[in-house]
Order: structure tokens, then C-alpha cells, then sequence
């Protein structure tokens, strides 16, 4: 997390949401968030906040990390890792 600018206050902050889901339904997750952030994909110009959302595979999650050993934990736990 960058620090925040003092003349504005703003600064950017990093939100993570972990979902074990398989890769359609990352997918379908991503274009809500991405609906949610942005209603109008068409618009001129960047977003008025900027932002950006990627998605991780397994296998770079497994690497630990990444803080999300607790969703590792209870995907092993039910059986769906």
C-alpha cells in the first residue's frame, strides 16, 4: 500500500477478496466486481477512481504467501483442492 498524499489525503489502498471458486466462476465474480467499480464501460476517459482486479491460480496461491492460507486450509478440508 502506497502512502497517502498529504495535500490530498488520498492514497491507495489495496482491498483483496478471496473466493475459491473454479475458473468460470472467478470469471463471473471479476465482471460484477468490474460492473460494480465501472457501471459504464463505454465512457470516455479513464474512471473517475482508477482501479484494476486480476485473479490468481491455485498454483500461485498454494505459494503462501499471499495471505490467504486459511482459504487454502478449508478448500483442503472439503475436498475441493
Amino acid at each position: 500500500m502506497s502512502p497517502s498524499n498529504p495535500a490530498s489525503g488520498r492514497g491507495t489502498h489495496e482491498i483483496r477478496i478471496g473466493v475459491w471458486a473454479s475458473e468460470e466462476q472467478a470469471q463471473d465474480v471479476v465482471e460484477r466486481i468490474s460492473r460494480a467499480l465501472c457501471p459504464d464501460p463505454e465512457h470516455d476517459g479513464p474512471c473517475e477512481v482508477p482501479w484494476s482486479i486480476s485473479v490468481l491460480g491455485p498454483e500461485q496461491v498454494d505459494e503462501g504467501e499471499d495471505g490467504y492460507e486459511g482459504l487454502v486450509e478449508q478448500a483442503r478440508i472439503e475436498g475441493t483442492y
